[in-house]
């Protein structure tokens, strides 16, 4: 697939999607909006797939929304709404992806920026990486997610403090809030998320993903919505082959083919 905005390729069953303009910092416009929708799209469908890695070229994760862009559009405010509703077209889909999704950040993660690499289920940070939900510094409420994903991770009183004061922030603030999963030197970034993703290549791409979905719904779920919801999810499960395989090598006293603690043990060599 071709794009002017991003490059997509996958290898191996990992995903690598690369927002590229680093010369206006991977700030997101209107052509990286279609083909995101596109590249989530084609994720979606891609069976061959066991993870994904999202990051941003030139030293860059996503410096928010095109600024430029905005202010040559005359939209009304109908057109307006709109556009932020199909920004959650494929948001939504990206959010429910049902892969592991590794969003790895290198510099900015301003605005709409941040709220992508939320989207991830891990957000791998360089030394380098600043954080801002920078909406209130030009008079604009947090999009692209931010006000539905930033206080499920950090809490509803900090995503306040974050959001009404438009105030920046490092990889460690931000781990120490649960943004940030690790934090790498720049140049083992990448590495460290191909790592990371390899940890998936044995797990069951049906399990993740339905544990992955009901984990969105469980803040909007009482008790007895989210056990159906378990329930159901454990009978499509229970049904799988890799289910079925794992049990035969327990039982046959054949190691699993997906340990975490094992795969961490290979990575730091034993």
């Amino acid at each position: 697939m071709n794009f002017e905005s991003l490059t997509y390729e996958t290898r191996d069953g990992i995903a690598y999607v690369t927002m590229n303009r680093p010369d206006k910092r991977n700030a997101l416009d209107i052509t990286m909006r279609d083909e995101l929708s596109r590249v989530v799209l084609e994720m979606r469908n891609d069976k061959s797939l066991f993870a994904a890695i999202i990051t941003g070229a030139g030293g860059a994760f996503c410096a928010g929304g095109d600024l430029q862009g905005l202010s040559e559009d005359k939209a009304t405010p109908a057109e307006t709404r709109r556009r932020i509703q199909n920004i959650y077209v494929w948001l939504y889909e990206l959010v429910s992806l049902e892969l592991p999704v590794i969003t790895a950040v290198d510099g900015a993660a301003y605005g709409a920026g941040m709220n992508i690499a939320l989207a991830g289920d891990f957000v791998l940070a360089s030394t380098r990486a600043r954080f801002c939900e920078v909406f209130g510094r030009i008079g604009l409420v947090p999009d692209v997610g931010g006000l539905f994903l930033l206080p499920r991770i950090v809490g509803l009183q900090k995503a306040k403090e974050l959001i009404f004061s438009a105030r920046s922030f490092g990889p460690e603030e931000a781990k120490d809030l649960g943004i940030v999963y690790e934090i790498y030197e720049p140049d083992r970034l990448m590495d460290e998320a191909v790592k990371l993703a390899e940890r998936f290549r044995h797990s069951s791409r049906d399990a993740i993903g339905i544990s992955k979905n009901i984990l969105n719904q469980s803040f909007n779920q009482d008790f007895r919505g989210l056990g159906e919801l378990e329930a159901f999810g454990q009978a499509v499960a229970y049904d799988s082959q890799f289910h079925a395989d794992a049990v035969g090598r327990f039982l046959d006293k054949q190691p699993l083919l997906f340990n975490w603690d094992e795969a961490e043990k290979a990575n730091k060599g034993g």
